[in-house]
């Protein structure tokens, strides 16, 4: 059971007391380095040497850099073995010779006695929800870098970035991401059917209620990722989506209003997939009407749709292979 706020918060005052500074300045970068975001700034005063990370992929960053965090958050969708990690990430793992990190369970939220334990020099979570508390709470263990503006809204390029710089790696970073661009522009080469169209995500929908359509925002990381793809977002997508929100809903009854989307992109199975067929308002939609739907289960290629700096690459021919299918109905 994890402990009470105010029993974390004694337990890392006794930590910092204790504790030896084993950090040091890297080769050639300017200490101190600060970093501004959504709750203010947080200044790094050496080179982290301790590495921990909270919420979602923030740990791929330090990995992808050649840095194994001493704890990260266990995977809680798409982990088909149960060790509470995902693939691309066991693969860099092993590429680097390591052993499995700490995994923090999230379940009921951050558990912040668990990082505390991991003694860490910085705390990334550049892609995250951290809430004013949250980010007070860890702030009294190591330095914190949040998200840049709003909560899960941070796309991969700036999660690498923030993290990036957060370990005295900023340009490292950079070059993370050219080569993920490159990557992108390689795999894109092939299929040119996807320049000009326009999807949308919609999420959380059960064949038994088809009544409310949850759908995610141009703010949230999936939908930014379509443009890297060649995909534009819809009018009525972005009429829909509101400032600081990752999320929206429409009542089924207004489908017609999306009759600009021409691939669907969602998580589900044949289940669902018949449902939405089989509904008289969703086959309003015209992407539904002639089955220009990309669904994702619960596995590797549902875990890239939220792009990521190890799964992107992991993925993506996979992921790409799905919209240009769909693409191609659309014509």
């Amino acid at each position: 059971m994890k402990l009470a706020r105010f029993a974390v918060l004694a337990m890392i005052a006794l930590f910092w007391i204790g504790r030896h500074d084993l950090v040091h300045a890297a080769e050639g970068a300017a200490y101190p380095i600060t970093i501004t975001h959504a709750f203010g700034t947080t200044v790094i005063e050496r080179k982290p040497e301790r590495v921990a990370t909270v919420a979602w992929a923030n740990h791929e960053v330090p990995l992808a850099l050649g840095i194994v965090p001493v704890g990260m958050a266990r995977a809680n969708f798409g982990d088909d073995d149960g060790d509470g990690i995902l693939p691309w990430v066991a693969a860099r793992l092993d590429e680097l010779k390591a052993e499995k990190p700490v995994l923090f369970d999230e379940g009921d939220g951050i558990d912040f006695e668990a990082v505390a334990a991991t003694q860490p020099d910085v705390i990334l979570a550049a892609y995250s929800g951290l809430s004013q508390v949250d980010y007070d709470t860890l702030s009294a263990i190591a330095p914190v870098i949040a998200y840049p503006q709003a909560p899960w809204s941070t796309d991969w390029r700036e999660t690498i970035r923030l993290n990036s710089a957060g370990l005295g790696m900023a340009a490292e970073g950079d070059a993370l991401i050219t080569s993920i661009e490159a990557d992108i522009a390689q795999t894109l080469d092939g299929h040119p059917e996807l320049k000009g169209k326009s999807a949308m995500f919609i999420t959380h929908l059960s064949s038994w209620d088809l009544s409310t359509v949850n759908f995610y925002t141009t703010n949230d990381t999936r939908v930014r990722f379509f443009a890297d793809l060649g995909l534009a977002s819809p009018k009525s997508v972005v009429q829909a989506s509101q400032p600081g929100k990752f999320s929206g809903s429409v009542s089924a009854e207004q489908i017609d209003a999306f009759d600009d989307v021409d691939i669907l992109v969602t998580y589900g199975d044949g289940m669902l997939f018949d449902a939405l067929k089989a509904n008289a308002l969703m086959l309003h939609m015209p992407a539904v009407a002639r089955e220009s739907i990309v669904m994702l289960g619960n596995n590797a290629v549902g875990n890239a749709a939220n792009p990521t700096p190890l799964s992107i690459s992991w993925v993506l021919k996979d992921y790409v292979r799905l919209l240009s299918e769909a693409a191609k109905k659309a014509k």
